[in-house]
């Protein structure tokens, strides 16, 4: 990596990983194949930082993941609370948010309930909801999840997450390869995470978030989609939206152009130039 990657638990038990120096930047971590509450190890540890190594030249780059044990009927609201509590546990508030993907939802409900937590926000590969496709997908995942199918599980998620009929023809093939089965409490808190982002949609409240915001997304990303993209840089009062031509769900959270983006907006002056 270049940097040393430090560990550890920010209150009320959210586990995070952090790289580089300078001011804090917070990325809200998305779903993953442990259910997003436990810090990945080894060559996924590795993948997960890759996109943040430019930026972790200038700052300390923090991925929090949400704590263990999410409750039965979570909403996104109380995700978001939780997190408010447990930056405003650790750090010099407000801070430089980027959300990834089910992150990037968790930071809108940051922005728009805790407003003073959030400095400016980057939504990577997320936006003010889920697509049609984007809710089908994760409760057929949940749904698979429940009855204990977890590669099963992950190999639906492929639809969502590429785009090119080859990726998915490789991918579906790996994916359950490589999937590990999750404990009990794994499989809840993915499953109720799932069941926050379902019932989540800020469509009606982008025009309450006052921090500038930039929207990465790719035309080509099967939970989202451009036009949801479109609308939520659209209806946010100090957005601005960067949209990736061909790019997959995956692709845009990997993707060189997207951690430029992310950069140059973070470094520009206060207030932040959107355009």
């Amino acid at each position: 990596m270049g940097s040393t990657v430090r560990e550890g638990t920010l209150a009320g038990g959210l586990p995070y990983l952090a790289i580089g120096s300078g001011p804090p930047v917070v990325v809200l971590a998305g779903l993953d194949g442990t259910g997003g509450t436990t810090n990945p190890a080894g060559p996924a540890r590795t993948f997960e930082l890759r996109p943040y190594r430019r930026l972790a030249a200038h700052r300390t780059v923090l991925v929090v993941r949400r704590s263990p044990g999410i409750a039965t009927g979570c909403t996104m609201a109380q995700l978001a609370s939780q997190h408010a509590q447990a930056l405003a546990g650790e750090l010099a508030l407000p801070v430089d948010v980027i959300g990834v993907s089910t992150g990037a939802s968790i930071g809108l409900q940051l922005a728009l309930d805790h407003p003073g937590c959030v400095r400016r926000l980057v939504l990577l590969a997320g936006a003010c909801r889920l697509s049609d496709q984007g809710r089908a997908v994760q409760r057929t995942q949940a749904a698979l999840v429940r009855e204990g199918r977890y590669r099963r599980a992950m190999a639906a998620t492929v639809p969502a997450v590429f785009s090119s009929a080859a990726s998915r023809l490789a991918m579906r093939t790996l994916v359950p390869l490589t999937a590990r089965p999750l404990t009990r409490q794994q499989a809840d808190d993915l499953v109720r995470t799932i069941e926050a982002e379902d019932a989540f949609d800020l469509t009606g409240s982008l025009d309450r978030i006052g921090a500038p915001t930039l929207v990465i997304g790719g035309t080509a990303d099967g939970y989202y989609g451009p036009d949801l993209f479109r609308r939520t840089a659209s209806d946010l009062p100090r957005g601005a939206l960067r949209l990736l031509p061909g790019n997959s769900h995956a692709a845009t959270v990997s993707s060189a152009r997207a951690a430029r983006e992310i950069l140059e907006f973070l470094q520009a002056p206060e207030p932040a130039t959107l355009g």
